[in-house]
């Protein structure tokens, strides 16, 4: 089952990221590292699975 998009942006701040805004359903996330990703789609949305691929991987690469 997928997760949902608020899902990932609850991940992505205990991670560390700050979310920035966007415009629209887009959300941009920056870490203090340098390290950024831009998630799309309404918090109650399914998330896509290169979604959650992309956020996992920049979790990642913060812990390192």
């Amino acid at each position: 089952m997928p997760k949902k998009i608020r899902e990932l942006m609850a991940m992505l701040s205990k991670a560390g990221f700050e979310n920035r805004g966007g415009k629209g359903s887009h959300r941009n996330f920056l870490h203090p590292k340098g390290l950024r990703i831009t998630l799309s789609g309404n918090p109650g949305a399914d998330a896509r699975p290169y979604q959650e691929r992309e956020v996992e991987k920049c979790i990642k690469e913060s812990e390192q």
